[in-house]
């Protein structure tokens, strides 16, 4: 019989064949064979599942110290529960899990699906391995590129329902266009703005631009903002500068507008009000500016709060020997003239004491209820004479004008250095106008001035039409000896000082300037619900020469000596302490005094209050009389004078002192 005719041969053949064709399809599809004897633990492993567990060719595996020390720790307990349920029930095996290689380390997901077998050793599981590391990790890609798409759709889908949420039910302008810049979607608020904006009101179907050819800088603009976002562009333009439509501020979006395929076919612009937010930061920066202003100013005050009181000191020294050397020197007449330009010199030195007090709001204040139009027409011929022929002054009062608690004289001061100044401003010629009416700042007003306060009050506005001045300047007009005039021409403490009265009489100032137009100051002063004090004039008191004792306290000797001779000059007694502890030692003593004469700020424990207050319990008709060249609060509070209080500033003159003194003594006997 031939090799062809023999069954068995060509048995042996096919299967020869089969498993060739099969150990190529293994290879093609990276499959591996392995067997677990389940009794033995004997394992079976081709070359594929040798190499994905790293195994050692030349050893015979097992499950114990081969297989599961492969198993990654997190899968290993679902491995072996995986096994013996395949054992003890009728279900395969169908497991993935991770694989570490037993000599790199490294990490490779598995696919084990086998079948419950009964062998010669007993019970036996068969089946295949693959390596499925690339297709989990292609998986993973898919997934996160899932999630990141699903989450854009949704994005997509989100925005799409805000911009439609937004332009219906928007309280803010909101609108949607085309390509072609054609309303697809507006509101209400959209509609109301863009009239109250350009005089035109939308409507959906309308072309942005084709209603604007009568403003060709906003078609432009408009334009320019639109088609950035028709290119993709996502912008936003910040509430800033002047107030847009209604006088509000608003915060606008630009985006663009995307179909289903992610294409731009159109633009969404959304507006948010965000006028407390603006109007709250420029407050803020107000605020934070007139704090800075205040702290420097305040420190400017204590300055010369300070040195006022030991200048003034100074010049009553000064001045007090210079008149008494005056009368020493009378009938010579080169002698008189020294003694004149000396005295004027020190009555210059005072005056410049004086606007420094009242810049830094030290000077005391004598307030009363008065008409302000009254004090100013009141004035009209000094004006007149103080500013030139060729100033033009107009006064305007307006009627029903309220009263003001305001220190009078203070106010004449003020005026006359506003309308100097405007006379220099105009190089002495030019209009200069006196407005005075009644005036209320509002919360609005005050949030932007947070230095002035809500209220009622008189308006005093001087105008003049001269030079003008720029914001720098306009920024540091009312700093002490800072001046727009040239050099040697004024201290540049007029506006100071008038800054320093109004903001201690509780008022708010104004400044309004524009270069080669002119400057008007505004001063507001508060209104006071009282009715107007009238002004008398006292008939002249004369002093009552040789029969009154006059204690003078003083702690500097020479201004003490210097008080004393202008006193006895004039012919009273006088007796003399260097603190307010040995005055009031003299006063127990028994002497008669009909004055005490003191300076308010002295060294030492006692004060000259407390002083004046023992002193009148022990002599109740003794007269007091204060003087200062700087008060610090002791007799004065608020910048006013404490009722009752009679004070006599230095530097002062003999004459100032001789009435003074004679009108406290003359009242006080009176009372008695």
């Amino acid at each position: 019989m031939s090799d062809r005719q023999d069954p068995s041969r060509r048995d042996g053949e096919r299967l020869r064949d089969a498993e060739a064709r099969l150990r190529l399809a293994l290879q093609a599809a990276s499959i591996g064979i392995w067997e677990f004897e389940v009794p033995t633990g004997k394992l079976i492993w081709d070359a594929r599942v040798r190499e994905v567990v790293e195994a050692d060719p030349d050893i015979e595996p097992n499950w114990e110290d081969h297989f599961l020390p492969a198993i990654h720790p997190d899968d290993a307990e679902r491995v072996q529960s995986a096994f013996t349920e395949t054992v003890t029930g009728d279900e395969g095996l169908s497991i993935e899990f991770r694989v570490i290689g037993q000599r790199s380390g490294k990490i490779t997901w598995a696919s084990l699906i086998g079948r419950k077998d009964e062998g010669p050793n007993g019970v036996r599981i068969l089946g295949t391995a693959r390596d499925i590391t690339a297709e989990r990790e292609g998986a993973h890609r898919i997934r996160e590129r899932s999630q990141v798409l699903e989450e854009r759709v949704a994005e997509v889908v989100a925005e799409r329902k805000t911009w439609a949420d937004l332009v219906e039910a928007s309280s803010d302008p909101v609108a949607a266009v085309d390509g072609n810049l054609t309303l697809i979607a507006l509101n209400q608020a959209y509609i109301d703005a863009c009239r109250r904006l350009f005089g035109v009101g939308f409507k959906i179907g309308d072309n942005l631009l084709s209603l604007m050819t009568h403003m060709p800088e906003v078609q432009k603009a408009t334009e320019s903002l639109w088609k950035r976002a028709l290119s993709g562009r996502t912008f936003e333009l910040n509430a800033s500068g002047e107030a847009g439509p209604g006088g509000r501020f608003y915060d606008v979006k630009f985006a663009p507008l995307r179909g289903a395929n992610g294409a731009i076919v159109g633009a969404f612009q959304t507006s948010r009000d965000v006028t407390a937010r603006v109007l709250a930061e420029r407050s803020l920066k107000i605020s934070e500016e007139a704090l800075q202003r205040a702290q420097k100013m305040e420190a400017i005050g204590n300055l010369t709060g300070g040195v006022a009181h030991d200048f003034n000191n100074l010049l009553q020294v000064i001045s007090g020997n210079l008149q008494l050397l005056g009368r020493a020197v009378s009938g010579n007449d080169r002698a008189e003239r020294f003694v004149t330009n000396a005295q004027e010199g020190a009555n210059r030195g005072a005056k410049l004491a004086a606007q420094l007090l009242a810049f830094g709001r030290r000077q005391s204040l004598d307030p009363k209820t008065v008409n302000i139009g009254r004090v100013i027409v009141g004035m009209d011929d000094l004006l007149r004479r103080a500013l030139g022929e060729e100033t033009e002054v107009e006064t305007s009062v307006s009627g029903g004008l309220w009263n003001c608690f305001i220190d009078p004289n203070q106010v004449e001061n003020a005026l006359l250095n506003l309308a100097i100044n405007g006379r220099d401003a105009m190089n002495g010629r030019g209009k200069l106008t006196i407005e005075v009416a009644n005036a209320s700042l509002d919360e609005a007003y005050c949030r932007l001035h947070p230095e002035a306060s809500v209220g009622q009050y008189v308006m005093l506005a001087v105008t003049d039409t001269g030079c003008g001045m720029d914001a720098g300047m306009m920024e540091r007009v009312f700093e002490p000896f800072f001046s727009t005039k040239p050099e040697g021409h004024g201290t540049g403490l007029g506006l100071s000082m008038v800054y320093g009265f109004v903001k201690q009489s509780e008022g708010h100032i104004k400044i309004y300037s524009e270069v080669a137009h002119g400057t008007t100051v505004k001063l507001y002063l508060p209104r006071a619900m009282g009715a107007e004090d009238v002004r008398t004039v006292s008939a002249p008191v004369e002093a009552p020469h040789g029969d009154a004792t006059v204690l003078v306290v003083e702690d500097d000797e020479q201004v003490r000596e210097t008080a004393s001779a202008l006193l006895s000059d004039l012919g009273y007694r006088v007796l003399r302490a260097c603190d307010a502890a040995s005055a009031l030692a003299i006063v127990e003593s028994g002497v008669a005094i009909d004055m005490i004469f003191t300076d308010v700020v002295m060294p030492g424990p006692m004060r000259s209050v407390d002083l004046a207050r023992q002193a009148r319990e022990r002599l109740p008709g003794v007269a007091v009389l204060y003087t200062s060249g700087y008060t610090r609060n002791a007799v004065v509070h608020g910048g006013r004078l404490d009722p009752g209080v009679d004070l006599l500033a230095k530097p002062y003159t003999r004459e100032a002192l001789a009435l003074k003194v004679a009108e406290v003594l003359t009242r006080e006997r009176r009372s008695c």
